[in-house]
């Protein structure tokens, strides 16, 4: 994060009870929700393809990336579409948010490194997390979460391929 300027803005949304925040210079725009496109033999987390200015973009359930119960639709139900850095290109995906908040200011010197005991996902997926009042808000490393194809919750493995 010693990259990162004095002050940083970050789109937050909840998962459940649990705050989550991406920088806004990752956000194209946020959708209403809509049933995706199904794409057969994707993975779970992957809820389909929708139609975003004429470009086929994958949905995200970023509960269940997570490891969480699936996403239900409700009023406050929000699609962020997001442009994130992958070496030379960008990935475009929507991620699925439960409610989306605010666009905040934090502070690099606000943003703690995740802990490793005590937080219910692998710690190399959060970037770190901001103290509030109310607790804390997680702050979602997206370019590893999606562009590493492990298990996002700790301690879960995948089994291992022989080399034949």
């Amino acid at each position: 994060m010693d990259h990162m300027p004095a002050e940083s803005q970050f789109v937050t949304f909840s998962l459940g009870e649990e705050l989550f925040a991406v920088p806004v210079t990752v956000v194209r725009e946020i959708l209403d929700h809509e049933d995706p496109f199904k794409i057969p033999h994707g993975p779970d987390y992957l809820m389909g393809l929708r139609d975003v200015r004429g470009q086929g973009v994958p949905i995200i359930d970023l509960r269940l990336r997570l490891g969480m119960t699936p996403t239900v639709r409700t009023p406050h139900t929000r699609i962020l579409v997001l442009d994130i850095p992958l070496g030379e290109k960008d990935l475009a995906l929507g991620l699925v948010a439960d409610k989306v908040f605010e666009v905040t200011p934090f502070r690099r010197d606000s943003i703690e490194q995740a802990p490793d005991i005590g937080v219910r996902w692998r710690s190399d997926y959060i970037r770190g997390v901001v103290r509030r009042e109310t607790g804390f808000v997680v702050i979602i490393d997206l370019a590893k979460l999606f562009s590493d194809s492990g298990p996002a919750l700790a301690g879960t493995t995948l089994p291992e391929r022989s080399v034949a």
